[in-house]
């Protein structure tokens, strides 16, 4: 195991940030650690960075005690942290060779700033740099070393769709790599996309851990269903456990709470009929939709996050 952790626990005084926490990461792919503000996730992450102490429990990064053993981890581990600070008068490739001579190899400036898509900003001050290429700079100065374990704390904080489509695509190609990375994350939507794993933290307590479609099937609500056939028909019986809802142009919508039995039911009424399928649509409950049966309402927990 890449990360493993037993009954992880964190006090500051009366507040408990973690409780108990364990949990074992294997090697490769992305797994992505959701919550909200205060749930413990940044707590979480800097103990597996060596930044911040146990109150109690066992914690391992890459067999490495994260306090007894710091020199050897950093030498092994890529962090991004939330907010980084560069000495903003270098330029970009500068700031990778300073950054470089911290370790004893690097992967070379020219490849990182290939990988991170900063070739032509190479020769450009840091102060110059937009957010989103701010972003891939820390990114880059992660994975300058090839590390073995990647740890990212809100890597796309702030940024525009493209921006983050840019950071989204470096991820998919570490992972490719082989790679294991850890994302922490606001974002619901880009844990679905990213994660082969995802951990949900409330209130310093794993309260969901599995891969996304193992979540979503633990997601309550109903599935959308739209169909359109080429025939006239009445709608109301034609998707077996499905509630028709009404039309969206020559679509006809409906409602269900098992999809997969909607569509085997449609299958065989259109077989019976002698009806002709054009045009089929499914829109699943969300990752979105369990956070908010787990957590809350995820607009709310935005407005946390935005005024913290």
């Amino acid at each position: 195991m890449v990360i493993q952790v037993h009954s992880l626990t964190k006090s500051y005084e009366s507040v408990h940030a973690l409780r108990g926490l364990s949990i074992d990461i294997a090697e490769g792919g992305i797994v992505g650690l959701l919550g909200p503000n205060g749930a413990g996730k940044t707590t979480f992450v800097e103990i597996l960075e060596g930044l911040r102490p146990a109150t109690s429990g066992s914690v391992s990064v890459l067999g490495l005690d994260p306090l007894k053993n710091p020199v050897e981890l950093k030498r092994r581990l890529g962090v991004q942290l939330q907010q980084t600070e560069f000495p903003e008068g270098l330029t970009v490739e500068e700031t990778f060779r300073l950054f470089g001579s911290f370790y004893p190899k690097t992967l070379g400036v020219a490849k990182i700033l290939e990988a991170v898509n900063l070739t032509e900003k190479r020769r450009d001050a840091v102060l110059t740099l937009s957010g989103g290429q701010k972003q891939r700079l820390a990114l880059g100065l992660a994975t300058l070393h090839d590390p073995e374990l990647l740890i990212l704390d809100e890597p796309t904080s702030g940024l525009d769709p493209i921006a983050r489509r840019a950071i989204h695509e470096i991820l998919r190609n570490l992972k490719a790599m082989g790679k294991t990375i850890l994302i922490s994350s606001h974002y619901l939507d880009e844990i679905e996309a990213l994660a082969d794993r995802v951990v949900i933290l409330r209130s310093g307590e794993i309260v969901a851990d599995g891969t996304p479609l193992q979540l979503l099937a633990q997601a309550e609500g109903a599935s959308t269903l739209w169909i359109e056939i080429d025939k006239p028909v009445e709608p109301e019986n034609l998707v077996p456990g499905a509630a028709f809802e009404g039309r969206d142009g020559a679509l006809l919508r409906y409602r269900t709470r098992d999809s997969t039995a909607a569509i085997v039911g449609l299958g065989a009424a259109l077989k019976a009929s002698h009806a002709t399928l054009l045009d089929l649509r499914l829109k699943r409950p969300t990752l979105e939709d369990l956070y908010v049966q787990l957590i809350g309402d995820p607009a709310a927990v935005r407005e946390i996050t935005e005024a913290a």
